[in-house]
């Protein structure tokens, strides 16, 4: 592996706001909140609403899903040292939430602990796991340059947490007593998004610089699989996989890279971002196109709820087909 792994993590976490407004293409989206300061990760909570990251802020925001209206959930989270990282994902295991904290670390000049926070209250945390530490201690066979890691998606699985680390190409094993292990390592492919079905987990690629399609691939693998199974590939810079209605498959690309901005840390295009189904045949089919550098997706019934990087989220309704939705 080498820097070049990196830049998917820097691109979702870039503190840009590059506007919307775009004319969505298949079924349509519309806005429903904005305003949320560096949003990565996202993860429905026991109360049946969305959660959002705010890594620029230190908090998580709940998103009322029948008005956009957003308060306050928990605040107090390690802020970024540079415009990325800070908190970058949420879950929850029965009412109790957990954030996953990364680029805080000593090692690139922060004071705070790289791991997962169980949230305890309003402004109060427990670090149930240090995964900065822990990678230090246990590299990679990756080329890294942050030794902590570059930890992307938190994810419950078999009563702990799968963590993806897009800079170490690996997936962690973490229990809910902090005990932290290597599930399974890659090369140079730059895993991203998490969604576990019964013993079976979904990750996707974002593969390493420039982001062809081909490299954007959605994999399976088990909990003592040495390698993963292709099941999908086809879309560019996928960041995220989740189930829809119906056990479908689903995945979040966030668009074509061309490194416009000057660096291997730009994000993606612009408006060239979609939400895509997972076929059976191994290829990814289009929902809807033009979404602006999307982040994250969560699913309720038949309704996509899209984070991005400007801070907004998008609902993308009747996205499975009959007999679970619309036709499209």
């Amino acid at each position: 592996m080498n820097r070049k792994s990196l830049v998917i993590v820097l691109a979702l976490s870039f503190v840009m706001i590059l506007g919307s407004g775009t004319a969505y293409a298949g079924q349509p989206a519309t806005l429903l909140a904005s305003g949320l300061q560096g949003a990565l990760g996202s993860g429905l909570g026991p109360d049946g609403a969305l959660y959002v990251v705010e890594g620029a802020a230190g908090r998580i925001s709940r998103v009322d899903l029948q008005t956009g209206d957003l308060t306050t959930f928990a605040s107090g989270l390690p802020l970024p040292v540079f415009p990325i990282g800070g908190v970058v994902d949420v879950a929850f295991i029965g009412q109790t939430a957990y954030a996953l904290v990364s680029m805080v670390g000593p090692d690139i000049g922060g004071t705070g602990t790289v791991g997962i926070y169980r949230v305890d209250g309003p402004s109060s945390f427990t670090i149930i796991a240090d995964l900065g530490q822990w990678s230090i201690d246990n590299p990679s066979e990756s080329d890294v340059f942050i030794p902590s890691g570059v930890y992307y998606a938190l994810e419950p699985f078999r009563g702990g947490f799968l963590v993806t680390d897009g800079h170490h190409n690996r997936v962690l094993w973490v229990t809910l007593d902090g005990k932290i292990s290597e599930l399974i390592a890659f090369g140079d492919i730059v895993p991203t998004g998490l969604a576990a079905r019964g013993n079976t987990v979904y990750m996707t690629e974002a593969g390493p610089v420039p982001h062809y399609p081909q490299d954007g691939k959605v994999v399976a693998f088990g909990p003592k699989s040495p390698t993963a199974t292709e099941v999908a590939s086809g879309a560019p810079l996928l960041v995220d996989v989740e189930f829809g209605r119906g056990r479908k498959l689903y995945a979040l690309s966030q668009g074509d890279w061309s490194g416009q901005f000057g660096s291997e840390g730009s994000p993606a295009d612009p408006n060239t971002g979609a939400l895509v189904e997972v076929k059976g045949d191994g290829t990814l089919e289009v929902i809807t196109d033009g979404l602006n550098q999307p982040t994250s997706f969560e699913f309720i019934g038949n309704t996509a709820y899209v984070v991005t990087l400007g801070g907004e989220i998008w609902k993308i309704d009747g996205v499975s087909g009959p007999p679970f939705g619309e036709s499209h």
